[in-house]
């Protein structure tokens, strides 16, 4: 009997006692006892600091909808582990997940048994392989995959991908990719393959210097290109990557007869541009989840995701006075993520997450205290509350708003995931 979803899950968070370990060698052992499901599909190859979950769904629905059929990996999710695999435009069952799972747990037992010096196929390499396993069964022609974390000892790197993108870089993990912005940079490029195109979002020119030196094989480089859709703020700017990323890959692949036969000759249709960019939704990023006062959930969770949050928000709140609900992981930049934040802010309600690593509520009220005493003009004289729930503090954030304000909840994804997910919620993987 198939797993369900339950168990694929519990299995996954069983994994977590084994923490991350990079290098390719485990995960191309696990494909190979897969029989190497990459290999079967075309791909998309998206790394970045911040916007990649958008790009990936985007892509994916533009190709979708012009005639090719497509799947996307992306990470991390919501409520369920099912919602990083998508056939088309929408999340695999759950019985498919729990069966693709199923498969990678056994042939991850098998190529456990080969390795030593307590090696072991780590979660986010059997959650990817199930991923690729899935899309290859589905008979997918391409597939949009999000890098996890960096991109040279990713477990997404044993992709053969055509198109690359880079959404920016941004200051994050630099434990483990390096202190400075080339140094993150240069791991996220090292995705890029030989005669591969690469599309550049938001990044500067020293980035752009480093992937037109990329060796032995510059890559061919697009920028992306501005679009009059009915997005706002940051997500337009994904939407207009992704639609790049899309039409290139059109205009260089070789579909199969089948594809071929769907997708719209020479690229992407304007007319269904339009129509995606009109209904394409993206779970916790400028989500809006409630009206009277105007109730919105993202999950910006480093400075430069919080500065292009706040730069959006002239245009999806309008003029209403703002109260944010605000929790942030020990591992983050808070400081500089509150900076980014608080001068556009009436009101702070401070709340914790479940994630373990989730700061103390008192520790970023006396944080934005420091940063905001003595401020005139923008952060001048910010209230700011605790309520250590997440639910009841986006409760009394929307009191304090008033029906004519406006709530945001940001800071973490695993706020925005307790926050959909409810108290019911399984727990989330603290990897």
């Amino acid at each position: 009997m198939s797993w369900s979803l339950e168990r694929a899950e519990d299995h996954l968070l069983s994994l977590e006692l084994f923490g991350m370990r990079f290098g390719l060698e485990r995960m191309r052992r696990l494909l190979t006892a897969l029989d190497s499901p990459q290999e079967r599909f075309a791909a998309i190859h998206v790394v970045g600091t911040n916007g990649k979950s958008s790009t990936v769904r985007m892509a994916a629905a533009l190709l979708e909808a012009n005639g090719v059929r497509a799947g996307a990996y992306l990470s991390p999710h919501l409520v369920s582990y099912a919602e990083r695999i998508r056939i088309g435009d929408e999340d695999v069952t759950p019985e498919a997940f729990g069966a693709a799972v199923q498969r990678a747990a056994s042939a991850a037992a098998k190529v456990d048994r080969t390795l030593s010096g307590g090696e072991r196929v780590t979660q986010f390499e059997l959650l990817t392989a199930a991923a690729l396993d899935e899309l290859a069964r589905a008979g997918v022609d391409v597939a949009v995959v999000e890098a996890g974390l960096g991109g040279r000892w990713d477990a997404t790197n044993v992709l053969g991908a055509d198109v690359a993108v880079l959404t920016n870089v941004g200051l994050e993990h630099t434990r483990w990719l390096g202190p400075t912005v080339a140094d993150i940079a240069r791991e996220k490029l090292a995705v890029v393959r030989p005669e591969a195109t690469l599309v550049l979002g938001d990044v500067d020119a020293e980035v752009e210097a480093l992937a037109r030196d990329i060796r032995p094989h510059p890559p061919a480089i697009v920028r992306a290109a501005a679009l009059d859709v009915p997005l706002r703020g940051y997500q337009r700017t994904n939407f207009e990557l992704a639609a790049t990323a899309a039409q290139v890959w059109l205009q260089a692949a070789e579909p199969t007869p089948e594809a071929a036969a769907g997708a719209h000759p020479g690229g992407l249709d304007a007319a269904l541009v339009t129509a995606v960019a009109a209904r394409v939704r993206v779970p916790g990023r400028l989500e809006r989840v409630g009206e009277d006062p105007l109730t919105i959930l993202d999950g910006a969770h480093n400075p430069s995701g919080m500065a292009a949050l706040a730069a959006a928000l002239p245009e999806v709140i309008g003029e209403r006075p703002l109260v944010a609900v605000v929790s942030v992981l020990d591992d983050k930049d808070a400081a500089g993520m509150l900076e980014a934040l608080l001068g556009n802010c009436e009101a702070v309600v401070f709340t914790a997450s479940r994630n373990p690593r989730a700061l103390p509520p008192a520790t970023l009220a006396s944080l934005a205290g420091q940063l905001t005493r003595g401020a005139s003009g923008a952060g001048a004289g910010l209230r700011s509350e605790i309520v250590a729930d997440p639910a009841a503090a986006l409760e009394r954030a929307r009191g304090l708003a008033g029906p004519n304000g406006a709530v945001l909840a940001t800071g973490s994804i695993y706020l925005v995931a307790d926050l959909v997910g409810g108290p019911a919620r399984r727990r989330a993987s603290a990897l």
